[in-house]
């Protein structure tokens, strides 16, 4: 449960491990147990306990977990857990904001998803993603927008929250990344309204979103999806490619080499 697709990861809180295999079974394409804010202050020892026990039993599929920022008393006793066990694959690290407290978490020899949360983490942003481990980057909307000081959910904090996934887009892209993680979606109960969010995301650049119910996992899957008309046109473009020449037309559009590897993009992602 780790590598290139990855457009569902769904989070479950450490407190609840009886939940963990039903999330494993939803369908998303990875899971992410969840030991900081799913799991309040003073429940943070028996959540731990619980997962520690559940993966001294479990042998099906690997799992994320996200651990607490480092600098918090949690840090080096959630990272010791995570190192005792060979089923969690990756670490997703809370309000990174630096390159040392990713290889901090490197260190362990996990993969890293480091989570920007604030302001600093965003200005350490290059500095973060050329970590060697770091798999690729993700972002906490609600944190990052109280640390930011901008209302959510308006008009204005949409246009911010667009300039920070445009920065680690690109972040990413430099750094030789996969594709970057959308924030979480706080509905799933709106069919409609998470299909768009996960389509707009996927416009954008991104690869997936951090999801926080098995309901959102089909419209987020099919909003990272190529739509079935895009398939189509890639089709075209890439058995017109076998038989032309540097540029040709398909469709009446010009095509050259960035629109046939737009055009393949498009088919892996199909596939």
């Amino acid at each position: 449960m780790t590598g290139k697709d990855l457009k569902t990861m769904l989070f479950v809180p450490a407190s609840r491990p009886d939940r963990i295999p039903k999330a494993i079974a939803s369908g998303a394409g990875a899971v992410i147990v969840d030991l900081e804010d799913a799991v309040p202050a003073d429940a943070k020892i028996p959540a731990r306990e619980a997962l520690d026990a559940f993966l001294a039993d479990h042998h099906g599929e690997s799992i994320y977990v996200r651990v607490n920022a480092r600098g918090t008393n949690e840090f080096e006793v959630d990272m010791a857990l995570c190192a005792r066990h060979s089923k969690v694959v990756g670490i997703m690290l809370s309000k990174a904001e630096s390159a040392e407290d990713v290889q901090a978490v490197a260190s362990f020899g996990k993969t890293v998803i480091p989570l920007i949360e604030s302001a600093r983490g965003l200005v350490a942003l290059n500095e973060i993603a050329s970590v060697p481990g770091v798999e690729r980057l993700s972002y906490g909307g609600l944190d990052l927008s109280d640390d930011l000081g901008i209302e959510g959910n308006t008009e204005g904090a949409e246009t911010v929250m667009d300039q920070c996934r445009y920065q680690l887009l690109v972040s990413s892209r430099a750094a030789g990344l996969l594709a970057p993680i959308d924030t979480v979606f706080p509905v799933f109960d709106d069919e409609d309204a998470v299909l768009s969010r996960a389509r707009r995301a996927r416009n954008m650049g991104f690869a997936g979103m951090l999801c926080i119910h098995p309901k959102q996992i089909p419209q987020v899957q099919a909003g990272f999806s190529p739509d079935p008309d895009q398939v189509a046109w890639a089709r075209k473009v890439m058995e017109a490619a076998r038989s032309g020449g540097a540029a040709f037309k398909v469709e009446g559009q010009m095509v050259d080499a960035p629109v046939i590897a737009m055009a393949r993009t498009i088919l892996e992602r199909a596939s």
